[in-house]
């Protein structure tokens, strides 16, 4: 005979085992911008996929210990109960489950140790993932049309389509996304991209490129002067000027969120006051 009980606590267990799985790869997979450029996949599954089963675990984990607690409510109640068979809900036991969680939660909003740490490792892990598979120019890049998409990397549409035939990626519409066109040929975004992307004409220590390096919004405005040898002091006194106000060791993304900018945009001002008469690549 089947027994309702059972059922109910073996699936909050199945429910758990899957949330932890999920939990460990959302922790390991690249950034949203890395997974969604590179068509990043574990065991068959996108980033997308796996956070709708983690979060389908959730829900299930929830009814499941719902229906557990409802099963179970007397056995409950003996836990809250202290020894005159009182019903006690602050009792020493619920009082130290409930501290740990607090610490816990506490930790994390204060990013203090080990709480930062563990978050810490899955930034370094993840900025590893960015490092492997490749950044895209901007956030979503990859649902750009090619229209939209060359205009932001300074290129001519003409030309751009071009190279991509001559790479074997023909797009006979522009306003095709490069996720589409890459679905297409059974690619990645970050390969149609890179098969369009123009030669460079600029190299370190001669300014910017016309368009960012990938990963722009990680790199720090010192890292910036260093690698293309621009003015760091005059930089910053320039960017002061146009009401920009930052520091050499924060990087772009944090830069342009703190004035409304988007990191493309602030590249922009970065280029524009470093190198004013700078053409756009073809």
């Amino acid at each position: 005979m089947i027994k309702f009980r059972k059922i109910v606590s073996l699936t909050a267990l199945w429910a758990f085992v899957l949330l932890m799985l999920t939990s460990v790869v959302l922790y390991i997979v690249p950034a949203g911008r890395v997974a969604y450029w590179a068509e990043w996949r574990l065991w068959g599954l996108s980033k997308t996929q796996w956070d709708e089963l983690h979060l389908n675990a959730g829900v299930l984990l929830l009814i499941a210990i719902g229906l557990h607690l409802y099963l179970n409510w007397k056995p409950m109640l003996a836990y809250l109960k202290n020894r005159a068979r009182q019903v006690r809900i602050f009792t020493r036991e619920f009082n130290i489950a409930m501290a740990v969680t607090a610490v816990v939660a506490l930790g994390t909003y204060l990013q203090v140790p080990p709480f930062s740490s563990i978050i810490a490792l899955s930034t370094s892990i993840k900025d590893t993932a960015a490092v492997r598979y490749g950044e895209p120019p901007y956030g979503h890049a990859e649902l750009s049309s090619l229209k939209t998409f060359v205009a932001r990397m300074g290129w001519k549409l003409d030309e751009s389509l071009q190279r991509l035939a001559q790479k074997g990626f023909a797009a006979s519409d522009a306003d095709l996304t490069l996720k589409q066109i890459g679905e297409t040929y059974k690619v990645t975004p970050q390969q149609i991209f890179l098969a369009m992307q123009p030669a460079r004409t600029a190299s370190p220590g001669r300014g910017l490129p016309a368009a960012p390096p990938p990963g722009i919004g990680r790199i720090t405005l010192a890292d910036i002067s260093q690698t293309y040898q621009l003015d760091m002091a005059g930089l910053i006194r320039s960017l002061a000027a146009e009401k920009i106000h930052a520091t050499a060791q924060q990087n772009i993304k944090e830069i342009a969120e703190q004035h409304n900018l988007s990191p493309m945009d602030l590249y922009g001002v970065i280029k524009r006051l470093t190198d004013p008469g700078a053409a756009p690549e073809s």
